[in-house]
């Protein structure tokens, strides 16, 4: 039988960063599912064209990645996404993917990072490799990417058990809720005085580089400041940290799994 994995993120046009997370994350499940033919896609159409425009890369979306896996003969199709949350981007790649199921032999799709409590558990045993040792009134604050989407509460419940877990953590977003306003706010309740900003998202692109850490008027680092509050940027991607990257080969085992039952089933 012939079978491939798909691994599908947004994406990202900054090339270190892509390196340090995007693709470190395809390597390691590429090498662990051994059996199956790599390939990729994103999610984001404007990456895409801006990769090929400015780059010559060329990657495709998810569309045209099944599409072509159907051309070429594949029978069983493992998707992976590297999506952080189960909101609008995830569930438009659900989407996707359920139309491609009579297509296929076998097809599925692995979750994201955070989608049941015990991966809630494990993103929150992973993340505290990487936060730094801190002092009183020191916390770290997370730039999440946020969502309109219901699934919005994540951030809070990823907050409650980074708290449960003993580290000084708050989490804002770019998009939704909480806003950084409402972060400020409990900041200064709390009597912070230093701040280490952190993005919660795959890859430090715009957002974390712009959005958190730059100096514009309107980033986060020169609103905390003005504020009152130290700050100490930390510019790396969840997709850098290895025990996030075990998380999504994990994940994509979970995928074989539940084939390989469907199958003693039938």
């Amino acid at each position: 039988m012939k079978k491939a994995i798909l691994v599908v993120s947004f994406g990202t046009s900054y090339k270190e960063t892509r390196e340090k997370t995007i693709e470190a994350c395809e390597k390691k499940i590429s090498k662990e599912l051994e059996a199956y033919d790599f390939h990729r896609a994103y999610t984001s159409n404007m990456i895409i064209r801006k990769l090929k425009n400015r780059d010559g890369i060329h990657v495709e979306n998810p569309i045209q990645a099944l599409d072509r896996l159907y051309q070429e003969g594949y029978e069983e199709v493992i998707v992976q996404t590297l999506h952080i949350i189960c909101g609008e981007e995830f569930n438009k790649l659900k989407e996707q993917v359920d139309r491609y199921q009579d297509k296929f032999e076998k097809i599925i799709l692995g979750r994201p990072l955070l989608t049941y409590i015990e991966d809630y558990k494990e993103a929150v045993e992973a993340i505290e490799h990487q936060i730094p040792k801190m002092e009183e009134n020191e916390a770290v604050v997370f730039m999440g990417h946020g969502t309109l989407h219901e699934s919005h509460s994540a951030y809070p419940a990823l907050e409650y058990m980074l708290r449960d877990a003993g580290i000084n953590a708050y989490v804002g977003t770019v998009e939704g809720y909480p806003e950084l306003d409402q972060v400020i706010k409990r900041l200064k309740e709390d009597d912070i005085k230093t701040v280490n900003l952190m993005p919660f998202m795959l890859v430090a692109g715009d957002h974390a580089i712009n959005d958190m850490a730059g100096d514009e008027e309107d980033s986060w680092k020169t609103i905390l400041e003005e504020h009152g509050f130290n700050t100490k940027i930390h510019l790396k991607g969840l997709g850098e940290n290895p025990y996030i990257q075990d998380k999504f080969m994990n994940h994509a085992h979970d995928c074989i799994e539940k084939l390989n039952q469907l199958e003693e089933i039938c």
